[in-house]
């Protein structure tokens, strides 16, 4: 998939999300702002109920597209033989889509009606879907390879670029400008103090300054737009290649933890939910079958 085709799909994914969760919301508005009391006698109570025939649709849809989630990422991800039907990074971006799509479907199967057994099922999807968003923000810390394989220390520092030969051959700079970039784009060792995310933003802004005072000096040499925007390319990718070295180690520590964290809600949340669907078929509950 070319970078322009996976824009496009990723996009789509981002708009058919959001359509889902703002269709939902109009097409349900009125009834969910009326107390739970009085949403008998609401014009739309018999087919917005968790049991009514649009309610519990989404229910049973939502609850599939996780199902599908899941399934297809882990069988991509641990069965060898699918190891060739795509990169892995484009399965975990659409395992993401069903498993952000799913919950808000199952969300408004609830109707914002959270109490008994099934609340320990959904509050479990709420963390598992949380813990996701933490999860996918750890992921894309650690370099990998285009199929989605996670790079080692020595694999992550060849990676890095001559900035200095880039420098001489493409901007025309002075030897204190020359030095100042270079210097911008080294490793730096760092002793910081504090916690991880006080840590993490620190060192972004102090990024984007690095990368402010580079532009700065490449503008003021004169050079043209296309050897601006390429050596600005490499200047921006170096500061973060540094960054991502710096992480490395923890990031990878920290996706070890985060599984531990993910994985029990995601069981708990399944094993409920397959509870709630037997009892539901007990008790004569159907949809359109």
């Amino acid at each position: 998939m070319s970078k322009i085709g996976h824009n496009i799909y990723i996009a789509t994914l981002v708009a058919i999300t959001f359509f889902v969760f703002f269709y939902l919301l109009f097409k349900g508005l009125s009834y969910y702002q009326v107390n739970i009391e009085e949403r008998f006698f609401h014009p739309d109570y018999q087919s917005l109920k968790p049991s009514g025939i649009f309610g519990h649709g989404i229910g049973i849809i939502g609850t599939l597209l996780i199902i599908i989630g899941v399934s297809i990422y882990m069988i991509r991800k641990r069965v060898k033989y699918f190891a060739h039907f795509g990169y892995l990074k484009h399965w975990l971006e659409f395992h993401i889509f069903l498993c952000t799509v799913g919950p808000i479907m199952v969300l408004f199967h609830t109707s914002f009606k959270f109490g008994g057994v099934v609340s320990i099922s959904f509050w479990s999807m709420v963390a598992v879907f949380l813990s996701g968003i933490v999860g996918r923000f750890i992921y894309i810390q650690i370099p990998r390879t285009i199929e989605g394989r996670e790079l080692s220390l020595t694999e992550v520092k060849n990676l890095k670029t001559d900035v200095g030969g880039i420098l001489n051959t493409t901007a025309n700079l002075d030897e204190s400008s020359y030095r100042e970039i270079i210097e911008l784009t080294k490793k730096k060792i760092e002793v910081l103090q504090g916690n991880f995310i006080t840590n993490y933003f620190k060192n972004y802004f102090d990024d984007k300054k690095s990368i402010r005072r580079a532009e700065t000096l490449l503008k003021n040499s004169n050079i043209d737009k296309s050897g601006y925007k390429k050596i600005m390319q490499i200047l921006q990718s170096e500061i973060s290649l540094n960054r991502k070295i710096d992480r490395l180690t923890t990031m990878k520590n920290m996706l070890k933890y985060w599984h531990v964290i993910h994985l029990p809600f995601a069981v708990i949340m399944f094993i409920i939910m397959i509870v709630h669907v037997i009892v539901t078929i007990l008790f004569g509950y159907r949809w359109v079958f």
